[in-house]
This record gives C-alpha cells, sequence and structure tokens, in this order.
C-alpha cells in the first residue's frame, strides 16, 4: 500500500496501524482495549484497515473465545541494498561480523566494482 493512501487514515486507524505494527501481532480482542476504542469502534477501525491491505486478519481461538488475529501486512522491500552482485550482504547471516573475514572481504569488493 502506497504511503498516499496511509495519509488518507483517520487518526485512529493510523493508532491501530501503528499497534498491529508495533506488537508484530495482536488478538483483536486485545487490540480495542489496547487503543482504548469500544469493541465496536475497533472493529471498525480493524474492518478499514483489512479493506486497504494494510493488515492482515486471521481466525483464531484466544483465552477460549473466537477472536482474529491481527498482523501487518508484508510490504514491498527492496532488498537490493543487502547485495552486491549476486551475492548477499554477511550482515545478514551473522550476529557478530569479523571485518577481516574473507566473505566480508569478497562482498565489499563486489559493491565497488559493481
Amino acid at each position: 500500500m502506497s504511503a498516499t493512501s496511509e495519509a488518507d487514515l483517520t487518526e485512529d486507524e493510523r493508532a491501530g496501524l501503528e499497534l498491529v505494527r508495533q506488537t508484530g501481532g495482536i488478538h483483536q480482542s486485545e487490540f480495542w482495549k489496547e487503543l482504548d476504542v469500544s469493541s465496536r469502534k475497533g472493529s471498525r477501525i480493524v474492518e478499514s484497515l483489512a479493506e486497504k491491505d494494510l493488515i492482515d486478519r486471521e481466525e483464531t481461538v484466544y483465552e477460549g473465545h473466537n477472536t482474529y488475529l491481527l498482523s501487518p501486512t508484508a510490504m514491498d522491500l527492496d532488498f537490493s541494498l543487502l547485495m552486491a552482485g549476486d551475492m548477499l550482504s554477511p550482515f545478514v547471516a551473522d550476529d557478530e561480523l569479523d571485518e577481516q573475514s574473507d566473505a566480508f572481504s569478497q562482498w565489499v569488493m563486489r559493491l565497488a566494482y559493481q
């Protein structure tokens, strides 16, 4: 979804979208409580965000009740910045990167000669 579409959201929709993104996923039964809105208003916000493809809504059972799990939709991400030619950045795979390693040196060299 484009930034223009997000700019058109109401204040409540923006707050709801931010909550879903920050949590990485939240049950609808908790969503409206966190936003401090009625369950009816929370449902309307969820429906609007789902219609705009900004969140995914999946049926689930939570604490013995039927509800929905709300999660952020996958965004169009550009991974080209992590690539040097056909080689993925070693920063992606390792928790600690050894700047003296061959993998890092090769990646930097490919990046330099693109």
